[in-house]
């Protein structure tokens, strides 16, 4: 396996091909995070449910794959994307099946563990839906989130109507096993969020109801806020998730302390053949924390035991910033967190660039546009590879009269998440070839721009190296 470009601190799966979380769950105190997996390759094919647990969100051991396809069986294509939730003390998971690809044919299944998630047995009444509502003409019926409510259960599942766009469609049960179908939950318009919506997430959070969809064909993350009455959701603001375009599948999951947490999945921004050659594919988000606006916009911080990984630090201030490049002393690496303030003034242009090359033949620049008033993410010159992703993405940040622009950013190997004033959220990746792209540099063109601070971690590893450290046997 190739470890270049291989993250330090963000979750990857231990070899071959990862994406969506599906199943997030905090049980008996540990954090228990299911993905879909295959461990037979680097592509997106045949896939099981990968299993890691940690007991501070951060540190991750690796345990066996939790469910791998049933020859014969509904799920004998591939275990999809599903979610966790706890059924009168026993974990259960509701995850999509698919018999077959080509044509797709999908449905509904429950395994559940006897063991605190250790190992899982499949109802024998699999699959418990046989598919979409007849009638309906779908594009897709997959991806269930489910939750409690009253004295039984609700789900929604993934879908698009064809002619209209994406859908979340909604059941009830009293028993997770007998569903009945209540109606759309919610239609989008297709020419706004899709034809298809993916993954879907509803969640209270900040006196509201969210929504979250990754919608097809553009394979981005929208939320909605609004309410919900029991049998639709009613949106009364929207927005975009992920101004990167990078980050996929959200899953969210309440913890103990009162937060909502989130993950995603870090789409590659590298071709099949070169995901096949390195041995390895896709990215975990950092887990996110999430709080809501009095408007109802979505905000998202890095959850506060990231800061635990934090290793060496760098501090400066104070610094005057002109078009030549200033470069923080000693400051290099593939594995930072930096915190970055600074008043842009009236420059056309001010930023920084990281994993760059002494002569920045390679470097990715974070700019901030005071004219247009938004944040960009220019991949352009970030790699020499022929077959990388150079997108430019951006953010719009209006900043108000002698407001500070504030970056955090998280650089690991391929891995860039950037938070800016207090919520916004970009995710990218990047894959420089120079062993020598690993400098920091910050820079401003136009009229003067003053770095007010600047601190930089080098970040340490997340792994543990066995189940062992994390506590009792089983896990609980």
């Amino acid at each position: 396996m190739d470890l270049r470009h291989r993250p330090r601190y963000h979750f990857t799966s231990p070899a071959n091909f990862m994406n969506d979380p599906s199943g997030l769950m905090q049980w008996h105190g540990r954090y228990h995070l299911l993905y879909q997996h295959n461990p037979h390759g680097a592509v997106s094919a045949n896939k099981h449910k990968g299993h890691a647990v940690s007991a501070d969100l951060v540190h991750w051991v690796h345990l066996p794959i939790a469910l791998a396809p049933t020859p014969g069986g509904p799920d004998q294509a591939q275990c999809a994307t599903g979610c966790l939730v706890d059924d009168g003390g026993t974990p259960t998971l509701v995850y999509s099946a698919f018999a077959s690809l080509d044509p797709l044919v999908e449905s509904l299944c429950l395994a559940r563990s006897d063991d605190n998630l250790l190992t899982w047995r499949k109802d024998a009444r699999n699959p418990i839906l046989a598919g979409p509502p007849p009638g309906l003409d779908v594009l897709g019926w997959r991806d269930p989130c489910v939750w409690r409510e009253g004295s039984g259960w609700s789900m929604i599942m993934g879908s698009g109507l064809r002619g209209l766009g994406g859908a979340v469609l909604h059941y009830r049960s009293p028993d997770l096993v007998r569903w009945a179908y209540r109606g759309p939950l919610l239609v989008g318009d297709g020419r706004e969020t899709g034809t298809m919506w993916e993954c879907p997430n509803l969640f209270p959070l900040g006196g509201r109801q969210l929504l979250v969809v990754s919608h097809l064909p553009e394979r981005h993350c929208v939320y909605l806020s609004g309410a919900y009455d029991g049998e639709a959701f009613i949106p009364e603001a929207k927005g975009t998730l992920d101004w990167g375009g990078c980050f996929y599948a959200a899953q969210t999951l309440a913890d103990n302390r009162g937060r909502r947490l989130m993950f995603g999945w870090l789409q590659e921004g590298r071709t099949p053949e070169a995901q096949r050659a390195a041995g390895w594919s896709g990215i975990m988000s950092l887990p996110q924390v999430l709080s809501l606006t009095a408007e109802g916009r979505l905000m998202m911080e890095p959850a506060a035991e990231v800061q635990a990984l934090r290793g060496r630090q760098w501090r400066f201030g104070d610094v005057p910033l002109a078009e030549a490049a200033w470069a923080p002393p000693g400051v290099r690496g593939e594995a930072l967190e930096l915190a970055v303030t600074m008043l842009p003034g009236d420059a056309l242009e001010a930023g920084l660039a990281l994993r760059r090359s002494p002569g920045g033949e390679e470097e990715t620049r974070i700019a901030y546009d005071r004219g247009r008033g938004v944040l960009r993410v220019d991949l352009r010159r970030s790699s020499l590879a022929p077959d990388v992703a150079r997108d430019v993405c951006e953010m719009p940040l209006p900043l108000a009269e002698g407001e500070p622009l504030t970056l955090r950013v998280f650089l690991d190997g391929s891995a860039l998440e950037l938070y800016a004033n207090g919520g916004r959220y970009c995710a990218s990746r990047i894959y420089p070839t120079r062993d020598d792209a690993l400098g920091v540099a910050l820079y401003a063109r136009g009229d003067a721009t003053r770095l007010v601070a600047l601190d930089v971690w080098e970040m340490q590893s997340m792994w543990q190296p066995c189940v062992g450290q994390l506590g009792a046997p089983g896990l609980g």
